[in-house]
């Protein structure tokens, strides 16, 4: 009998490694158990943090700090002892801030999170009443905390903007040490992006200082500092640019605007990031809003594209096509990446909500293509259930995936494509604070 069931054990195997993808092979840790994964991907560690889709409490987005990982969620955000990335694990679970996206920026010994919708009658952070604020409805913006105690967070300061924080976006101002916030607040009532100023020495002492008109609901600002000195914000139907450099009349607190550009098919524009030259901006979008699954083979290729473009002139150097059709059950668009850190090659690790993990080499931005993926089951088979990553991104040799109903998990990717790789140290995955070659 137990030879009988061994044999069918074994079957069942062969048949279910058969039905994967050409390849693709099965992911070899429980956490990771419904994946299917290229054979470069190599599934690690995993820290758990389930979380609702009714009341909608995702995990969202990630920042680094020396093996520190930082996950912001709808409730608060988490703090992961990442120094061993098959075994991560869980220092705070901090859900005394719940304002929605929870989105975060960490610098030293500084944590600033996004809260994204006007706080209701009662809402506390950090055991403090959210003030009901100047502007109609409620209060949101962003809050500062002192994290110099891991297990014990300190909120040192409330910015209240206009129209909140849908994510925000860290610009290191050493020269006059602060650390200034492009807040995005993904308004059509707010079409730009908030600056403020947080003194390094006194967070307390944070402030706002002006609003950057960019005629677009800006979703996401990414950043570039060094020699290119560029920032871009997605929203609306494309992406504007600026600079921040005193060549074009820029500076950090007060951007010169370059040019707005609109992509043919987009209706709301979601990410921006750019190679590490500054030389490529690459743009991503959010159809259905995320929420619907728009990766189908019946989905629409501007649905299922990311863009690359010349980022001081905006013109068109190529696009790349989900290669991975997903199911009708699966929310899927390109959502947040990175770029690799190196000299070498341009390298992309994305977020796709359920279509997972993909790895994209872009070196040449009208031939990118696909070297490396990791892709989950859909979470239904017969209903759409919003999950899958909301971000990813390339730390220190690792690829971190921030799951919305599982949590943390860590991958290794072998591939000379990101040979050569430099370790950062820290990472706030919307800001470069230098340029590579």
């Amino acid at each position: 009998m137990r030879r009988t069931m061994r044999m069918a054990v074994f079957l069942a195997s062969i048949a279910a490694l058969l039905a994967l993808p050409a390849g693709a092979v099965a992911a070899e840790v429980p956490a990771a158990s419904t994946f299917t994964h290229s054979q470069n991907m190599h599934p690690m560690g995993f820290s758990p943090r389930a979380n609702t889709t009714s009341p909608f409490t995702a995990n969202s987005d990630l920042a680094f700090r020396d093996r520190l990982a930082f996950q912001g969620n709808y409730d608060g955000f988490r703090i992961i002892d990442i120094h061993e990335p098959d075994n991560p694990v869980q220092l705070l679970d901090y859900r005394e801030c719940t304002g929605n996206q929870g989105d975060v920026i960490v610098w030293g010994n500084i944590l600033v999170r996004s809260w994204n919708s006007p706080a209701p009658a009662g809402a506390t952070c950090d055991g403090e009443p959210v003030l009901p604020g100047v502007f109609p409805g409620g209060w949101e913006g962003l809050h500062v905390f002192d994290i110099s105690n891991l297990s014990d967070p300190d909120l040192v300061a409330s910015v209240e903007t206009e129209c909140g924080s849908h994510t925000a976006t860290a610009v290191p101002d050493p020269a006059n040490n602060r650390l200034l916030v492009y807040n995005t607040p993904s308004s059509g009532a707010c079409p730009g992006i908030d600056i403020i100023q947080i003194p390094v020495d006194h967070p307390e002492n944070a402030s706002y200082l002006r609003f950057e008109p960019g005629g677009r609901p800006c979703h996401d600002t990414g950043v570039i500092l060094g020699a290119a000195m560029l920032a871009a914000c997605a929203g609306g139907n494309g992406f504007t640019v600026w600079s921040l450099s005193a060549a074009d009349g820029g500076s950090l607190e007060d951007p010169a605007q370059l040019y707005s550009k609109s992509v043919p098919g987009v209706t709301i524009g979601h990410s921006a990031s750019f190679t590490w030259d500054g030389r490529v901006l690459i743009f991503g979008h959010e159809p259905g809003g995320g929420a619907q699954a728009r990766c189908q083979a019946t989905s629409t290729i501007t649905d299922r594209s990311l863009f690359f473009f010349d980022a001081r002139s905006g013109a068109d150097l190529g696009s790349f096509v989900m290669p991975r059709v997903q199911t009708a059950t699966e929310n899927c668009t390109w959502h947040n990446y990175n770029v690799v850190p190196t000299d070498k090659r341009y390298v992309l690790v994305s977020a796709g909500y359920q279509s997972g993990i993909s790895v994209v080499d872009f070196t040449d931005p009208a031939n990118a293509r696909e070297v490396g993926f990791a892709d989950p089951a859909p979470l239904s088979e017969t209903q759409l259930i919003l999950g899958g990553d909301w971000s990813d991104y390339w730390y220190d040799g690792r690829i971190y995936e921030s799951d919305i109903t599982r949590g943390l998990l860590v991958w290794d990717l072998s591939d000379p494509a990101t040979a050569g790789a430099r370790k950062l140290g820290h990472l706030n995955p919307q800001t470069q604070e230098f340029t590579i070659g």
